[in-house]
């Protein structure tokens, strides 16, 4: 099993990610502003599938790749290190805008809504990289079951973004009113963001070089 440091610090870049905007948010906080509420705790739940889903599929895939693929381990570091500069760009970027400027959605279902956000986090490249290229870099083959690791570090990643994502989904409405009302502090979030993903990339590519 990781040890204690292993899992703060993965659960550190797993809070990074989950606050940059990506389509999870903007889905969660359309439906919040929109729908009420439950409409967003119901997508939400669809959300929590997408991720055991990932969870598992990585779990089993990357098992089998650090143990079939020599350098398997560097590559996926690298990888995902130029994902997160990526991911920081996308937070500076001139033009990007908040998850809370939302667009107007028609009432859905219980049913339309959690499977809606299912397949929004299904199709979320943001999570399928963040299983596939940063969860592999936290995992030590000399600790034990590999398997084991993938799914403690992904609960630990689902947790996280459960948690985060529910606050939000309460809070949408106040925190769409306040940052309308102080732009300020939508660049200073970005900028902050974008930052710590940038340390975190820099992070990765150096631990894979050792």
């Amino acid at each position: 099993m990781p040890d204690i440091t292993t899992v703060i610090a993965f659960a550190a870049v797993s809070l990074g990610m989950v606050l940059t905007p990506g389509p999870n948010m903007i889905y969660l906080v359309s439906r919040s502003i929109c729908q009420g509420r439950r409409a967003g705790m119901v997508s939400l739940l669809g959300v929590l599938l997408g991720f055991v889903f990932y969870m598992v599929s990585a779990a089993l895939g990357i098992t089998a790749l650090l143990f079939a693929v020599p350098y398997a381990y560097e590559a996926l570091c690298y990888g995902g290190a130029l994902y997160l500069l990526y991911m920081a760009w996308q937070a500076v970027r001139p033009g990007g805008q908040s998850p809370f400027q939302v667009k107007k959605l028609a009432a859905d279902s219980a049913r339309k809504l959690f499977l809606m956000g299912f397949l929004t986090n299904l199709l979320n490249p943001k999570i399928a990289v963040m299983y596939l290229s940063l969860l592999p870099q936290f995992v030590n083959p000399d600790k034990g079951s590999i398997l084991a690791q993938s799914l403690a570090l992904g609960s630990v990643q689902i947790a996280v973004s459960i948690s985060v994502n529910m606050i939000i989904v309460i809070l949408a409405g106040s925190i769409a009113s306040f940052l309308a009302s102080r732009p300020t502090w939508v660049v200073v979030q970005r900028w902050l963001m974008g930052t710590v993903l940038a340390g975190l990339a820099v992070r990765m590519a150096m631990s894979a070089r050792r």
